[in-house]
């Protein structure tokens, strides 16, 4: 299966590193000044699983002369319109994209632009950044990648997709039903990015002030109800566990979101905490806390 991914951040770089090292036929889409610093030092990643120094293939944008079997797209959903422009030469009948962004707004967007066929469903689960050095640095041991029809069929071409990602260093798991793993991790995300970004500290630090506690229950409780009016609910297990992460004493954990906003970076508002909003304003959902995140990060991304 010969594999394009569009990206070698953290998250694409991971991903497509760990297959490359797998022996897997996976050539990276990157812009021209990545390009030259992956050729000079190499895709490097700094793992509690091992490290890997790797010469990757590489074309850049504007440069495609072949089609792919699968496009991994790993790209932040504020870049999504930029690279599906730079995939379409890329793009043929049978070929499948994988994307991994946050939120639920891609969807529709891909679906538009290469049809329903061309489109499978995917949740990365990942902590992972890029250092100082260029370097893609994997912060915890989660390195989860899932992926599906999003029809929920187990087609010929998902069990051979599944066939190339086992085994190649990472946690892979098809599913039966991507869609409520994708709209799972959004739960989990608008609830992290929502709670870190307003309250400017970590789940422990938001944990331990005065109303903290329940200021995340209120704001987790808010998130699924606009799921469970618009979307597909996961089950009780992954709700307990998204709400058990999201109250941990002493945790240091925070958004990725939140993260971005510490280092005056562009955030991802619009597609995790936007979206969900419209969504349940369009349900006639009141989601008072939603609203007060979503106005916070708006006066941030206007900056």
């Amino acid at each position: 299966m010969r594999i394009l991914v569009v990206g070698a951040g953290a998250t694409g770089g991971y991903f497509g590193g760990r297959l490359m090292q797998a022996g897997r036929d996976v050539t990276f889409l990157v812009r021209p000044a990545r390009a030259e610093k992956l050729r000079t030092e190499g895709l490097r990643i700094v793992s509690p699983f091992g490290n890997a120094e790797l010469a990757p293939k590489l074309v850049t944008t504007g440069d495609i002369a072949e089609t792919y079997d699968l496009v991994l797209l790993t790209v932040k959903a504020y870049g999504l319109e930029a690279a599906l422009d730079d995939i379409a030469p890329a793009i043929a009948s049978e070929t499948m994209i994988l994307p991994v962004l946050n939120g639920m707004r891609h969807v529709d967007v891909i679906k538009a632009r290469f049809g329903e066929k061309a489109l499978l469903g995917g949740v990365c689960l990942i902590a992972a950044t890029i250092d100082g050095e260029e370097r893609i640095v994997q912060l915890t041991p989660m390195h989860n990648l899932i992926y599906g029809e999003m029809s929920g069929e187990r087609s010929e071409r998902i069990k051979a997709l599944d066939a190339t990602m086992q085994g190649a260093g990472f946690n892979a798991k098809l599913s039966d039903d991507i869609e409520r793993d994708m709209w799972g991790k959004w739960i989990t995300l608008a609830s992290l990015g929502g709670i870190c970004c307003l309250m400017r500290g970590s789940v422990g630090e938001i944990e331990a002030a005065p109303g903290g506690l329940a200021f995340v229950l209120r704001f987790f409780d808010e998130v699924v109800s606009v799921v469970k009016a618009v979307g597909k609910l996961p089950g009780a297990p992954i709700l307990d566990m998204a709400r058990a992460m999201l109250t941990q004493k002493g945790s240091a954990m925070a958004s990725s979101m939140y993260r971005d906003l510490q280092k005056g970076a562009p955030i991802e508002a619009d597609q995790i905490i936007g979206d969900l909003l419209t969504r349940a304003q369009e349900a006639g959902i009141e989601t008072p806390l939603l609203s007060a995140a979503y106005t916070n990060l708006a006066i941030y991304q206007a900056r």
